[in-house]
């Protein structure tokens, strides 16, 4: 099954970070071994929400404004694919994240025959 790790952060608190404390060298590992282990299908890091655009619909309009579809604290930091055999497996990826001022949602991917 496949499944997405979403990455969820305080875009606030992690800018003020040291890059010690960010530690994109544990992060960079950690993606690499996922990759090695022939499990990781794609994942990013994103830009702050404050950088997103939004297309919303007005009745048939479609109306695009800057800036993420809802104000909130937290918002998806990056995102990870992985092909795994269950949901169990999914956590346990999910719990060696290294970033432990990120929440990590786990979801399954809805399969489409292509």
């Amino acid at each position: 099954m496949e499944y997405m790790l979403l990455l969820v952060r305080d875009d606030a608190e992690w800018e003020v970070l040291s890059p010690s404390e960010q530690d994109y060298a544990g992060i960079g590992r950690w993606w690499g071994q996922l990759a090695q282990q022939g499990v990781l299908r794609d994942g990013r890091e994103l830009k702050p929400a404050s950088t997103a655009t939004t297309l919303r619909w007005e009745g048939t309009r479609p109306m695009v404004t800057d800036g993420p579809f809802m104000e909130a604290k937290e918002s998806i930091g990056g995102y990870g694919v992985i092909e795994v055999p269950d949901l169990d497996a999914a956590i346990q990826i999910a719990r060696s994240w290294p970033a432990r001022g990120h929440k990590v949602e786990i979801r399954p991917v809805v399969p489409h025959q292509q």
